[in-house]
C-alpha cells in the first residue's frame, strides 16, 4: 500500500476544519492592518535561499530539499517564506508603490529534519512582512500582530522575548568581540561552532549543543557594543511595546537562526503545559538589507513567522477548540428518479443565493434521507415529487422542530431567508 512520505500529514476531518477556520481569522486579521496576501512559488531558484537565508544556517546546510530539474536548473523546495516574499517584492517592482507595504502569506514549507511532535518535514506557516518603514514603530506593531493574534486564539501567559542585533556598524563591532573571546575555546566547541566561527560567529549563540558550557553564558553581550543609534531605536521599541501593554523580557541570547537579522529580533511565547522550554510559537526581526542583498533597492523590512503545526499543538494542549463547523441549511431529496433533475435545479438555485445545501445521489429510501439529514445536523428539509412539480408548492420540514410547512417554489428563497435569520437571532 502507497503511503505519504516521512514527515508529511495529510489534513482532512477535524484537522481540516481547524486550518479553515484559522485561515478566515487570519485573513479577517489582516484586514485589519491592511496586510495584502501574497503567494510565492513552492520552489525557487537554490541561489535564493543559499544566499538569502544564508549558507551558514542549519536550514540552507542540512535541511533544504535541493534538486535538479530537467533542464539542468538548481532548484530547492521553500524552507520558509521571507526570501520568497522579498524576491516577489524585487521582482514586481513593488518597491514602486506606496511605502511601507504590508504582506502575509501562509502555505507549506519544506526542511528535512528529524520528525518530531509539532515539526514536520513539510509544515505549514504563517507569516507577515512589512517593507519600506525604518521606524521603531513598524516593529512594535509587528510583534503585537502575533500577540494579538494568540489573545484572539485564546492562549495564555503570553509573553515577548526580545534582543536587538543593532545596525550594520553594531553588528561588526560585536562580531570581532565573538571572534576574540570564542579563539582560545575553538576545540571546546562543537564542529557546526567551529564553521561557524569563521563564516558567522553571532551563529555560535544560537547553538544547542554548546549552550548549556559555561564559556556560552559568560560570552560577549550585544547590549554592551550598540552605537547611540541602534540603542535609540531598540529603547523605543521596548517603549512601544509598554504602550500598547505587551510584557516582554529583554533576553540576550536570541539571535535568530537566520543571517539576515539587524537590530530587533524577537520570540513570542505562551506558558503551554507540557510544552516545557520549548514555548516559543512565533518568531521574527527586521532586516534591513535584505532587499538589497538580494538585488533590490536598499529598502528597510521586518516581519515574523509561526508554525501552525507547533501552534495548534499549543491550543490542543490548552482545551482551546477553534473549529468551525458548519451544518447544512438543507438538504433535498426527491421521491423518484425521474425528479433528480429538480432536485439538482432547485440546490443550485439556493447555493447561488447563498445557502449550504446538501443533496441526496443515491436514490435513499425516505427513512435513510431522514437518518442522514439527522446526521448531517441540517435545519431544513425539502422534498420533491410528481406532486410539488406540477403544483410547484414546496414541501418543507423544519428538521429541529418537526413542522412542516407548503411553500410556493417561487418563494423559498425568501421563506428559508426569514427561518433561518429567526434561528439566528433565538
Amino acid at each position: 500500500m502507497l503511503q505519504k512520505p516521512k514527515g508529511t500529514y495529510d489534513i482532512y476531518g477535524d484537522k481540516a476544519l481547524i486550518y479553515l477556520y484559522f485561515r478566515k481569522l487570519v485573513e479577517a486579521l489582516m484586514d485589519k492592518y491592511n496586510a495584502k496576501f501574497v503567494e510565492t512559488p513552492i520552489f525557487e531558484t537554490g541561489e535564493l535561499f543559499h544566499r538569502g537565508v544564508g549558507e551558514t544556517t542549519d536550514i540552507v546546510s542540512k535541511e533544504t530539499y535541493d534538486f535538479k530539474d530537467r533542464g539542468d536548473r538548481n532548484l530547492t523546495l521553500r524552507p520558509e517564506g521571507t526570501a520568497g516574499v522579498v524576491r516577489c517584492f524585487i521582482e514586481n517592482k513593488l518597491y514602486a508603490e506606496n511605502l511601507p507595504l504590508k504582506a502575509w502569506y501562509l502555505g507549506p514549507m519544506f526542511r528535512y529534519e528529524r520528525p518530531q511532535a509539532g515539526r514536520h518535514r513539510e509544515f505549514y506557516q504563517f507569516g507577515f512582512e512589512a517593507f519600506g518603514s525604518s521606524d521603531p514603530m513598524m516593529d512594535a506593531e509587528v510583534i503585537g500582530i502575533v500577540y494579538n493574534l494568540f489573545k484572539i486564539l485564546g492562549l495564555k501567559g503570553i509573553s515577548v522575548n526580545i534582543n536587538t542585533l543593532g545596525d550594520k556598524e553594531s553588528r561588526e563591532n560585536y562580531r570581532k568581540a565573538l571572534l576574540d573571546y570564542f579563539k582560545p575555546y575553538l576545540n571546546d566547541l562543537c564542529d557546526d561552532c567551529r564553521r561557524r566561527y569563521e563564516k558567522n560567529p553571532l551563529r555560535i549563540l544560537d547553538c544547542k549543543v554548546d549552550s548549556e558550557k559555561d564559556m556560552m553564558k559568560d560570552a560577549p553581550k550585544m547590549v554592551d557594543y550598540l552605537n547611540e543609534e541602534s540603542k535609540e531605536h531598540f529603547d523605543k521599541v521596548l517603549k512601544y511595546l509598554s504602550d500598547m501593554n505587551i510584557s516582554y523580557k529583554v533576553n540576550s541570547n536570541i539571535v535568530r537562526g537566520l543571517d539576515y537579522y539587524t537590530h530587533t529580533v524577537f520570540e513570542v511565547q505562551a506558558d503551554i503545559d507540557g510544552f516545557g522550554a520549548q514555548n516559543t510559537l512565533a518568531a521574527g526581526g527586521r532586516y534591513d538589507h535584505l532587499v538589497e542583498f538580494i538585488g533590490g533597492p536598499s529598502t528597510p523590512g521586518v516581519g515574523f513567522a509561526l508554525g501552525l503545526e507547533r501552534l495548534f499543538l499549543a491550543l490542543e494542549k490548552e482545551n482551546i477548540d477553534i473549529k468551525e463547523i458548519v451544518n447544512p441549511d438543507v438538504y433535498i431529496f426527491s421521491v423518484g428518479d425521474e425528479f433528480k433533475g429538480n432536485v439538482l435545479s432547485l440546490a443550485n438555485d439556493l447555493r447561488m443565493a447563498g445557502f449550504n445545501v446538501e443533496i441526496d445521489y443515491n436514490s435513499k429510501s425516505f427513512k435513510s434521507n431522514f437518518k442522514k439529514a439527522d446526521n448531517l445536523l441540517v435545519h431544513f428539509i425539502i422534498i420533491i415529487g410528481e406532486e410539488e412539480v406540477n403544483s410547484k408548492i414546496l414541501t418543507v420540514k423544519n428538521n429541529k422542530t418537526k413542522e412542516e410547512y407548503k411553500v410556493k417554489l417561487n418563494e423559498i428563497i425568501e421563506f428559508l431567508d426569514e427561518k433561518l435569520g429567526d434561528e439566528d437571532e433565538n
